[in-house]
């Protein structure tokens, strides 16, 4: 890290060898860098992930299916059933929100009445 690599050691038996792999790994980062900055590199990354994306949609499809009769079949919730759950308690959260709301406005609207 802060070695001085303008001195050599003669009695370092590997120091050539780490020059010529940091020498190495400089050339091919910078080199790695120059390729994946082209138009031509992101668009065939593009292609080749697109071409993936739409040949692993089947097999995903394959597996929740089975994932989801394995889960039915061990009398377990789905992420699917998660997610109804879900809604159905943040809907139950809302309706519970509006109704200490109104419960606070009717409450606060009978102390009026009364200290007049």
């Amino acid at each position: 890290m802060s070695e001085d690599k303008e001195s050599f050691n003669p009695f370092d038996p590997t120091g050539m060898f780490k020059e010529m792999r940091d020498t190495n790994i400089d050339a091919w980062a910078k080199m790695m860098g120059k390729a994946v900055q082209t138009d031509v590199y992101a668009e065939s990354t593009g292609r080749m992930l697109d071409a993936w994306l739409s040949s692993s949609t089947p097999v995903r499809k394959m597996l929740d299916k089975s994932m989801s009769q394995a889960l039915a079949n061990l009398k377990m919730p789905s992420s699917d059933d998660i997610t109804r759950l879900a809604e159905r308690l943040t809907n139950i959260e809302m309706r519970l929100d509006d109704l200490d709301a109104k419960l606070d406005t009717f409450l606060s609207k009978l102390s009026d009445g009364r200290s007049e």
